[in-house]
């Protein structure tokens, strides 16, 4: 599981949008109580930013060198299927 979340060099920052109350965003703050800490323990130095807003659609963005950023929506996902997400984001370039 630790290779999975081993960035791409082009990765600058990861952020996680989603509410902290919403059945929505469920199985997003489960897939981050799991992965957050083999993720910050694989790239200490990129940051992983996790924000936390009511009524707000999760939703996952991956910012790459020279600030391109590219977005994925999390919303009715699965755990896995975050990950796959997650996963993709991460090993992919500009």
């Amino acid at each position: 599981m630790s290779a999975r979340y081993a960035f791409s060099k082009s990765v600058r920052e990861l952020r996680f949008l989603f509410c902290n109350t919403s059945a929505h965003s469920d199985a997003t703050r489960a897939f981050l109580k799991r992965a957050y800490p083999t993720m910050k323990k694989n790239n200490p130095f990129i940051p992983i930013m996790v924000r936390e807003a009511l009524d707000t659609e999760p939703r996952v963005f991956a910012r790459y060198e020279m600030g391109v950023e590219k977005q994925e929506p999390l919303l009715g996902l699965t755990d896995k299927e975050i990950e796959e997400k997650v996963t993709t984001l991460v090993r992919g370039s500009i």
